[in-house]
């Protein structure tokens, strides 16, 4: 390939197989190239591989054909990717890759998932083993061909796993035909592990090989249903009974018979090491797995499939004398060439062979050590050699184990069960496939051969599938014919086989005196094994035959069956040795991907068109190499076709959906574009540059202004701090000398004012002071006149309280007598009596300890109030004393006033006048404390006495909530023994009418009973009283039927609306109450009346039948509900007294009051109802739930197409969207949320950035409409779209790497679940601007929470269910529809040709 700088590309690795680089340098011829582990390494550019970087991001593709390069590490690492994400089918075409998960994963295999696959057109969903399945059975019934199912891989690799989806999703589609309680699929899995334990070896790269190709024919009748099921076995590896080699094991049933317990003892049969045919290889046991335990599976397998106990004693006695068999040796004789048995120990085992074989120990040591020749002249008895005995001992053994294998298989197809008149049938192939091991021999040799011939079928079909897609695409293509025998000569030169027992191991001859022995056995099953033989082969002792010509005979019989049908391939690949899940190893995955063929589909297809690209996704992706063809055409084949001609370029080829280049082609058209990407990435680099550079001039400009302001702003702040302080200073100086000359000014002042201030303020303080005693203590009196008053009024407050609770007690418990005697005459509300029995304790008991604590209260305030009492008296008279002491007090400053006016010049007396006056000012101190003590202690009194006051209020607050709630609880009792009043007279009327019946009284022959009914009152005199009883019975029967005419043509015709209410079922209402149907013991109107509707509905347009029917049932539903009561429905029952006045007294109040609320007290009397009309009732009600859910399917049928419209972007807008498909099967069963979400849980083209902004905007038209219109319009329509909304905004944010898992859970998506979050993020791609998923860390906590759910959860579907069921009740209609009243209406015209409606013209006249 031609590589460039810079260039994506795969090179060879020694470890990974191959490994992504970029080519770095060229260093001569060779190329120099940085692996992603950051080494250089040197290749020719002939080894290296194209890479494209884009897919990468992507998570890979779910077909390879779509590959931008289609070779070996694109298909490697395309697999790798997908498997990483749980994504472990692929397509290669046709053909479908399973990887090995070796984990769980449910939600892949659940009916959601095989309902989405059934019927969906091939490669529209993404892969599964469930659409190889869907197509092979579709394939088969449209063509009417059989079909084949080829799975093949290595061991381990899933092959069972995929037989039993397979056969599981092929017994959903089928079905059944017979009535059978096991499926086919259960049947043919029940078998697996008899044929296990039989058929499978531990080898060296699998402890449990399939030693044996399986073809399982399940088969279908003309109907596609399965009709029965066969299993064909080919190629069963016989030498290994007798030979093995380290580390590999015999068959597992000699292992399991050795750790049988008491059947090893019976059959004398000890550790495997002790027998011939198993201590060639030292492997005894198997890591993890139990023998004795897979002893009792294949027992039980053994009940399963039919095997009676006689027979599986025989099977395991077989078992043991082979391997007795095998220990018996052989020494030379004493004749030449002769030969007898080594030791006593051959001996003891040849005696247990025979016994467990049921046959003479002489004979059989006759026919290991002699060999008898017939000839003309007799019989001749000849010796054998040791060798030979040996030979023909191990013969002996290899025969018996096939033919005991065989007829095990017989026995399991009989209990399955095949159906030998079926037609078409659909194969499934389990086979080994490709081995190559250090050493092989000639088992080796034939599986590689066997593998080789399918191998050739498989290049056949691939090739033949290439031309098939050229031939659809109509392209110029010769049709030449491919032979490939490459694989051939790989088989040839490189495996390298060792021959020395190849000779050993073909010989497979039967020895006619095994046979004749054998078949003389006293066991059963043993002489079934080998019948007798015809008299021509008794004439040699050999039936000579080779394993190489029975295996070519049984390959040919399977190659000629799959070459009659049409195949599908699954290759199963499995991702490691160790059998772990997530675990990748690249270099066993491509040797599996070489030997199952993957790769030699890529080289065909290499050999053509290799690279194929819708024209829409060419145009994407290449629109830029040529811009100018882009604008205003939607022609994408022409653009396409313009694009591929300005690029010079020839090998392509233009389908009708896709463009077809050769090999390289695509390169070319990369390389292209990777130099119109660098180009425009150059551009970008230079504007960005240009940008950067004159940011910085302008930034480093703007710096420099603004440094040059900030220097002159500093000089100019220097000059005016030196005038400012210059200033300052001739201020200050003035400010301090007008402060000096002030304050002695101020001096003066103050000292004359502070003398006559002295004087006036004692003055004025004793005139102060005299009154603010005075008024204390009236304030005294007045606050203890109050508190007097106020105790007197609580005292009485309380006590009325105390006596309307007692009051209340009494009439509370009056109303439990009453209660608990109207509870005993209806025992069904015990329940409830005792809950307001309860809640009426309680409320005692509240009121109880309400009524303690108000005592309390009321006793803490008498004694609080009595010292206050007395406190206020102690106040009192010290308030005496303090005005005592300031009568005194004014007395002496009377005194000493008028002293210190006679003689001021005293100053010795005053002195001790002014001594007095100072202790006079401390006793003044003194009071006024006391004083403000005791008004602060009324305060605190006043403070509790309104917190007592509050507390009271709440009390009295509580008391009356629950005697609301007593109340309501009384309402609640009588509603519900309304209702319980109604059901049993329903039931009442409905257990009477059941046993009145007789016992074979049922519909049809009440329906016969038609002449013989009650009669129905007509308003017609009769003609004479003595009218004989047939001519009676005549007249009725002619009344009835001119009835029923009437109906029927009321029913038939379209008779239309009158203001809103519907003629028909006004019609019919008034007609069976006029003809009194209602009160009819027995009436067979109702039962055709029903039929009619039903009739009317199958024919007719339904977008005009079903809503006329729908307001004509739901109608007359609300007049039989309105006006139609049972018998006995107001009464009480006989068991009750008529003067009762308990529960059945309110009860029937009760109703009354109920009926006046839905309108039955308009002055409409009711109908007394009987049983045929509480049924017509019914079936009206379930006649109307038809209707209504045909109209809402019909609606789901046009909306569909619509909503597929939704979901993904239409290729015209010229944005990045993927293929438009069909809308998933069963859409018309969906809501519009469900419809929405589950294509981006499907479809990956609906699961990227694009389409999530084209579903954005249509929802953001879809809210203005829901914001605008009315609620009966929009309903819940908003909330039903709340998982779409939530996917949506999920797809469309741009940084999804960031979020961590709780952000996505808690913010993003709550109404999501782990396993649909999971399913968006590892689906996700952007084709817009190529953002990524979440982040590798979040993936692994969503697939742990995930494993970990698998185990607990009973359904693990990402999918949504539907809730079908009608969204109204009967009560809903009543209430939604208004009172109609059936007189006001317009008749029909053909009412005036029935006589039996003439009443409704009266009536309107």
């Amino acid at each position: 390939m031609s590589v460039r700088k810079g260039s994506k590309v795969w090179v060879d690795d020694r470890d990974m197989a191959w490994t992504a680089a970029e080519v770095f340098d060229y260093v001569g011829k060779q190329v120099q190239v940085l692996t992603v582990s950051g080494k250089k390494v040197l290749a020719s550019p002939e080894k290296l591989f194209p890479r494209d970087a884009d897919e990468e991001e992507h998570g890979g593709v779910d077909d390879m054909t779509k590959l931008t390069y289609l070779n070996e590490p694109g298909v490697l690492y395309n697999l790798q990717r997908r498997y990483a994400l749980n994504d472990i089918y692929t397509y290669t075409g046709s053909i479908l890759i399973a990887v090995n998960p070796f984990t769980k994963l449910p939600h892949l295999y659940n009916v959601h998932m095989m309902e989405q696959y059934k019927g969906a057109p091939f490669g529209e969903l993404s892969p599964h083993v469930f659409a190889v399945a869907d197509a092979s059975y579709r394939a088969m019934m449209n063509d009417d061909r059989s079909q084949s199912i080829l799975v093949s891989g290595e061991s381990g690799a899933g092959k069972t796993e995929t037989t039993k989806l397979i056969m599981q999703y092929l017994t959903y589609v089928g079905g059944r035909a017979a009535g059978d309680d096991r499926t086919v699929e259960q049947q043919v899995l029940e078998s697996n592990p008899l044929l296990e334990a039989f058929g499978n070896a531990r080898t060296v790269r699998n402890d449990n090989s399939s030693r044996f190709g399986k073809f399982v024919e399940i088969q279908f009748d003309a109907n596609g249903r399965i009709s029965g099921a066969a299993i064909r076995t080919y190629l069963l590896e016989r030498s290994r009974v007798v030979q093995i080699t380290d580390p590999e094991r015999n068959y597992h049933c000699f292992y399991q018979l050795c750790a049988s317990g008491r059947d090893a003892e019976k059959y004398e049969i000890g550790h495997p090491s002790h027998f011939h045919y198993l201590n060639q290889s030292k492997t005894y046991e198997l890591d993890g797995v139990s023998s004795a335990e897979e002893y009792i599976k294949t027992r039980r397998a053994m009940d399963i499939v039919g095997i009676s106990r006689e027979d599986q004693e025989a099977i395991f006695r077989t078992l043991a004398g082979i391997l007795h068999l095998g220990n018996i040796e052989f020494s030379p004789g004493k004749e030449h060439d002769s030969s007898v048995l080594k030791d006593k120990k051959s001996t003891f085992h040849l005696q247990l062979a025979a016994s467990l074989f049921m046959c003479d120990a002489e004979l059989l040591l006759a026919t290991l050590c002699t060999r008898s020749i017939q000839t003309r002249e007799g019989s001749i008895v000849k010796a054998l050699d040791c060798n030979a005995a040996v030979a023909g001992r191990d013969a002996l053994a290899k025969t018996v184990y096939a033919r005991l294998f065989d007829w095990l298989v017989d026995k399991i197809n009989r209990s399955v069960g095949q159906d030998l008149n079926s037609r078409v049938q659909i194969g499934v192939l389990d086979i080994y496939g490709f081995e190559c091991f250090k050493d092989n021999s000639f088992e080796q040799f034939c599986i590689n051969f066997a593998n080789e011939k399918l191998q050739q079928h498989f290049n056949e079909h691939v090739f033949k599938m290439e031309q098939d897609e050229y031939s659809k695409e109509e392209i110029n293509w010769s049709y030449i014919e491919f032979i490939d025998n490459q694989d051939v000569l790989d088989l040839i030169e490189k495996v390298t086989y060792h021959t020395d027992t190849f000779l050993d191991k073909n010989r497979d001859y039967v020895v006619v005196e095994h046979c004749n022995l054998l078949s003389s056995s006293k066991c059963p099953l043993i002489a079934g094994l080998f019948p007798s033989l015809p008299e021509e082969s008794l004439r040699s002792s050999y039936k000579f035959s080779s394993v190489s010509s029975r295996f070519k005979h049984q390959l040919q019989s399977l190659m000629e069956t799959l070459s009659s049908t049409q195949p599908h391939y699954i290759r199963c690949v499995k991702p490691n040795s160790l059998n772990r899940p997530q675990k990748f190893e690249n270099l066993s995955i491509l040797h599996q991907l070489r030997c199952g063929g993957v790769l030699e589909a890529v080289r065909i297809s290499l050999a053509g068109y290799p690279t194929r690209k819708t024209y829409s996704e060419f145009v994407d992706r290449f629109g830029i190499l040529a811009p100018e063809f882009m604008d205003g055409s939607y022609d994408e084949k022409a653009i396409a076709e313009k694009i591929l001609k300005k690029l010079n370029l020839d090998n392509f080829q233009l389908g009708r959906t896709k463009v077809f280049l050769r090999a390289g082609q695509i390169g070319v058209l990369d390389s292209r574009r990777a130099e119109v990407l660098d180009s425009a990435a150059k551009l970008v680099q230079r504007r960005l540059r240009t940008f950067i550079a004159r940011r910085d001039f302008i930034s480093n400009k703007a710096a420099a202004f603004v440094l040059q302001a900030y220097c002159r702003g500093c000089l100019a702040r220097k000059m005016y701090i030196v005038k400012r302080e210059e200033a300052a200073a001739l201020l200050i100086q003035k400010r301090v000398r007008r402060w000096l000359l002030r304050r002695a000014y101020l001096q003066l002042y103050l000292a004359a004012v502070t003398i006559q201030s002295c004087i006036r303020s004692f003055a004025t303080r004793q005139r102060f002071l005299h009154g603010k005693k005075h008024k204390a203590a009236t304030l005294i009196q007045a606050r203890w006149r109050m508190c007097k008053v106020r105790s007197s009024f609580r005292h009485d407050q309380n006590s009325i309280i105390a006596i309307q609770c007692l009051w209340r007690r009494k009439l509370a418990k009056r109303e439990l007598r009453k209660l608990r005697k109207e509870a005993n005459e209806a025992g069904a509300l015990r329940l409830a009596k005792t809950k307001l029995e309860k809640q009426l304790e309680d409320l005692t008991w509240r009121l109880h300890l309400e009524k303690r604590l108000r005592v309390s209260n009321e006793e803490a305030k008498s004694g609080e109030i009595s010292k206050l009492q007395k406190m206020l008296e102690s106040l009192n008279l010290e308030l005496d004393a303090a005005k005592l002491a300031t009568i005194n007090e004014c007395n002496k400053n009377a005194v000493l006033q008028n002293q210190l006016e006679l003689s001021l010049k005293e100053k010795s007396a005053m002195e001790r006048e002014l001594i007095a006056m100072a202790e006079l000012r401390k006793e003044n101190a003194l009071l006024r404390s006391s004083l403000k003590t005791l008004e602060k202690k009324n305060s605190d009194l006043e403070t509790e006495l309104l917190k007592v006051q509050k507390n009271s209020n709440e009390m009295i607050e509580k008391l009356r909530e629950f005697e609301e709630k007593c109340s309501q609880l009384k309402h609640n009792v009588k509603s519900l023994e309304e209702k319980v009043s109604l059901l049993e007279d329903e039931n009442h009327i409905m257990r009477q009418k059941a046993l009145s019946m007789s016992p074979k009284s049922n519909r049809p022959g009440f329906a016969k009973a038609q002449p013989e009914e009650t009669p129905t009152p007509t308003k017609v005199v009769p003609f004479s009283l003595a009218l004989s009883e047939s001519r009676r019975s005549k007249l009725a029967a002619d009344r009835h039927q001119e009835n029923y005419e009437f109906l029927s043509r009321c029913i038939k015709e379209y008779l239309g609306f009158k203001d809103g209410k519907p003629l028909a079922a006004c019609i019919i209402y008034k007609c069976l109450l006029h003809w009194h149907a209602f009160e009819s013991e027995r009436t067979a109107i109702f039962d055709y009346i029903i039929e009619g509707i039903n009739d009317v509905l199958k024919v007719g347009d339904e977008n005009i039948t079903l809503p006329y029917w729908l307001s004509n049932a739901s109608a007359l539903l609300c007049l039989l509900q309105r006006n139609l009561r049972s018998n006995g429905f107001l009464t009480t029952t006989p068991q009750r007294s008529a003067g009762s006045t308990g529960l059945a007294g309110r009860i029937g109040h009760g109703l009354k009051s109920s009926f006046k609320y839905i309108g039955f007290e308009d002055g409409v009397a009711h109908v007394e109802a009987r049983y045929p009309a509480i049924l017509f009732k019914q079936q009206l009600t379930a006649c109307v739930e038809k209707i209504f859910g045909l109209i809402r399917d019909n609606l789901k049928k046009e909306l569909s197409p619509l909503l597929g419209l939704c979901i993904q972007a239409p290729k015209t807008s010229r944005v990045h969207v993927g293929k438009s498909s069909r809308s998933p099967s069963g859409a018309p069963q969906q809501t519009a949320g469900t419809f929405l979400f589950h294509p981006l849980l499907l479809r990956r083209e609906c699961c990227t950035f694009s389409n999530g902004e084209y579903v954005k905007s249509g929802l953001a038209e879809l809210e203005k409409w829901i914001v605008n219109a009315k609620e009966e319009f929009a309903g819940t329509s908003w909330h039903e779209l709340n998982y779409i909304r939530q996917a949506v905004g999920f797809l469309v944010i741009h940084q999804k790497k960031k979020k961590s898992l709780e952000e996505i859970k808690q913010d993003l998506c709550p109404a999501l679940t782990i396993r649909q979050i999971y399913r968006i993020s590892t689906m996700y791609w952007d084709d817009k601007y190529g953002t990524q998923s979440v982040s590798n860390e979040v993936v692994s906590q969503m697939r742990e929470i995930l494993n970990k759910d698998n185990l607990n959860l009973t359904s693990n579907s990402f999918l949504l269910d539907d809730d079908l069921s009608i969204p109204f009740s009967t009560e809903d209609i009543d209430m939604a529809i208004p009172v109609i009243d059936p007189s006001d209406i317009e008749l029909p015209s053909f009412l005036l040709e029935y006589a039996c409606a003439q009443f409704l013209v009266q009536q309107q006249k």
